[in-house]
């Protein structure tokens, strides 16, 4: 790497200490490699320009063009004060209007000059208006030679740009290039760049940053994603390695007693073919010797909670303990009453431990734990903490992975003197290739069949126009004594407005389901914990008929008798969460809806979602068309918040071809040289280090 990546980012020509402290702050920049790893999310041709009648009918979202200075003006007074310049060229006019930065700019605006405006076109009583655009004189812009014809847009933050507009950011970015360009050494081995037709790394940066053509820019990301993807497939790869050769797996040698009288006389319907086969998949797992860790996938409602329950019996008749953890404390006392139920009559002894146990309680379940009494322990992350000790922890079962970290199973890890087989489930379904190739430290089994007697349930799409409809239909079901959930999206940026909706919709629903014959109960993350705990109990036993809600009751919430989902502005929630919620209902054996409510007007991919959530149940075809429809537009920021190490470029989800290669790679190279020990491995060796950084994995992030 050369020590360029280090450089403090100050010293570059336009940064400063001031801008250095608002960089690091708002984008975490540092350094000079940070900030040629800052890419740009796309690119506009800065070679067109365009005449002032052509901008509006196809809805750019950046344009430039070159207008003469007709004449200026001021308006408003104090915080409030406006400049407002006119320019014209020969087929129209437009305003330039600034509200910050007046003296500056009134400063270098001249009337009758010709200059070359760059911004975002907005349309005020059908003028064309751009506020704050880039502006300079013509023979200015015409005397610089761009980098390259196409100039990249790098995001940024509010506070930032205020300050660093996309030029000023553009300018730095071509300053530091001067620095740093000539010192970019090579990361990969000559061998990897031949077999897989990888650009260098120095080409790659450059013409990520100034791409001197649209092929060498597809040239220059793939080499890019290519080796993000192959510095976390080094350390998945690695890390699974480690785990086979280590050989300090619990031997569960028998299928014994608690194990086969369950099996005949216990289970609550036959298993289905996928259940069998899992089964089957864990029992081999924990026979080899080796630690167990799988990931199982199970769309909602598939019977997942049984397969965990058959590997803890098989853990008991092994003379080991098995727990269970949960995200939350309701869930937790859900999988706690489902187990004491399964288990009736067997010598089992099931105790929970969350951390609103009574004192009595978590008593009860410390002590019988340490002892051995205790063989099935359900809990919240309160079994993680230090006092939790084990007799013999074999197995654990984490469920709803994607509330849990990778720094947590480990610590479950630390529970004995060998590490436990670990079991996660995910109600999430990931697309099978991507999840063997994101978590390849995981084996990966999926259920793919519904239990017998479930009925799929049925989903149908109404506008508000049909509002009134919906409430008749609600009614008829509660008349037949069913229950019904209403729920509003939540989405972080706009809570307040969205707190706001769903007090609205709470109102209304209230008015239009009146007291004494209705109850209407409402949930949402801002109540204390135990109002919503009551709130969800009395909707559990059939006290309140409809419960108001964000969507805090995505996961696992078990109310059989909840056969309506209503989802007001369903265009606002991504397909997994959709689907998601849907699995709340569904439960018991009657027909069970799903009502999608939207606005009349509705973008291509909001309404292929609404379709696609019609037409099919099926959670990994969901997945599938999850990842076609999200394209890579929206997934810079957010899509990678919470995995596991920070991607600046590839999308897991959108490369999943580019991710097949990486893993290849670097199962290659690792079965050659294990410890990347070999000189022409340096470079690989600096890269898996960067790409080991444990934060937690988020599951719900991938869909």
């Amino acid at each position: 790497m050369g020590n360029w990546y280090t450089d403090d980012v100050k010293y570059i020509a336009g940064v400063g200490e001031a801008r250095a402290k608002l960089l690091d702050k708002e984008l975490g920049i540092a350094t000079v490699g940070d900030l040629l790893y800052h890419f740009p999310f796309r690119y506009i041709d800065r070679t067109k320009i365009y005449r002032i009648a052509e901008i509006g009918a196809s809805g750019q979202t950046l344009v430039q063009f070159r207008g003469r200075v007709t004449g200026v003006a001021y308006a408003g007074a104090g915080r409030k004060r406006r400049f407002t310049a006119y320019v014209a060229d020969a087929t129209g006019q437009a305003e330039l209007v600034w509200f910050q930065g007046i003296k500056w700019i009134e400063k270098r605006i001249e009337v009758g000059r010709e200059y070359l405006v760059f911004g975002r076109p907005s349309f005020f009583r059908n003028e064309l208006s751009l506020v704050h655009p880039e502006v300079e004189t013509v023979e200015k812009a015409l005397s610089r030679r761009a980098e390259s014809g196409l100039q990249g847009i790098y995001s940024s933050t509010e506070r930032l740009s205020s300050v660093l507009g996309t030029k000023g950011f553009h300018t730095i970015v071509s300053n530091a290039w001067r620095i740093a360009g000539e010192r970019i050494g090579e990361t990969l081995p000559p061998e990897m760049r031949r077999q897989y037709g990888l650009a260098t790394l120095r080409e790659a940066l450059y013409n990520i940053h100034f791409p001197q053509s649209p092929e060498a820019l597809r040239q220059a990301q793939y080499r890019l994603k290519f080796e993000e993807l192959l510095g976390v497939q080094l350390n998945v790869m690695a890390r699974r390695s480690e785990r086979l050769a280590r050989n300090d797996g619990f031997y569960f040698a028998r299928v014994g007693e608690s194990f086969n009288t369950f099996y005949r006389e216990k289970l609550p319907f036959p298993l289905t073919g996928a259940q069998k086969r899992v089964v089957r998949e864990i029992r081999q797992d924990t026979v080899t010797g080796c630690q167990m860790n799988r990931l199982l996938q199970g769309d909602v409602g598939s019977g997942k909670t049984l397969v965990a329950l058959l590997s803890m019996l098989l853990a008991v008749d092994n003379g080991f303990q098995a727990c269970m953890m949960a995200p939350t404390e309701i869930l937790a006392r859900q999988h706690y009453a489902t187990l004491t139920r399964l288990l009736d009559g067997l010598p089992v002894r099931v105790a929970i431990l969350t951390g609103a146990s009574k004192a009595r309680e978590r008593r009860a379940a410390l002590e019988g734990v340490a002892s051995g009494e205790v063989q099935l322990l359900v809990g919240t992350h309160a079994l993680i903490e230090d006092r939790v000790r084990f007799a013999n922890l074999g197995l654990v079962v984490i469920d709803e992975q994607h509330r849990f970290g990778v720094e947590q199973r480990a610590r479950m890890w630390t529970k004995n003197e060998q590490p436990p087989h670990v079991l996660v489930m995910t109600a999430t379904p990931i697309p099978r290739t991507l999840a063997m190739t994101l978590y390849g430290d995981l084996d990966v089994s999926v259920i793919d069949e519904l239990p017998p007697g479930r009925r799929p349930v049925r989903t149908v799409h109404y506008t508000d126009a049909a509002r009134l409809r919906v409430w008749g239909f609600l009614r008829q079901e509660i008349a037949r004594g069913r229950q019904a959930y209403v729920v509003y999206p939540l989405i972080e940026e706009s809570e307040s407005m969205d707190y706001k909706d769903l007090q609205d919709g709470y109102e209304a629903i209230s008015r239009d389901f009146p007291l004494p014959e209705y109850v209407v109960e409402v949930v949402h993350g801002r109540m204390k914990p135990e109002d919503k705990e009551a709130a969800m109990r009395r909707f559990k036993s059939g006290e309140a008929q409809i419960l108001v809600s964000t969507t805090v009751i995505e996961v696992g919430v078990d109310v059989p008798n909840a056969t309506v989902m209503v989802i007001e502005s369903a265009e606002r929630f991504g397909l997994s969460q959709l689907h998601q919620l849907r699995g709340r209902v569904g439960r018991g054996a009657e027909q069970s809806y799903c009502i999608l409510m939207s606005g009349e007007k509705l973008s291509k991919e909001a309404r292929a979602r609404l379709d696609a959530m019609c037409q099919t149940n099926d959670g990994f075809r969901l997945a599938e068309l999850d990842l076609k429809l999200r394209g890579a537009g929206d997934i810079a920021g957010t899509q990678q918040s919470g995995m596991a190490f920070d991607l600046k470029i590839a999308n897991p989800t959108l490369d999943v071809q580019i991710l097949q290669l990486t893993r290849d790679a670097a199962g290659g190279v690792l079965a050659a040289d294990a410890a990347l020990a070999a000189p022409e491995h340096a470079g690989l060796r600096e890269l898996k280090r960067r790409y080991s950084g444990e934060k937690s994995i988020d599951f719900s992030m991938i869909s």
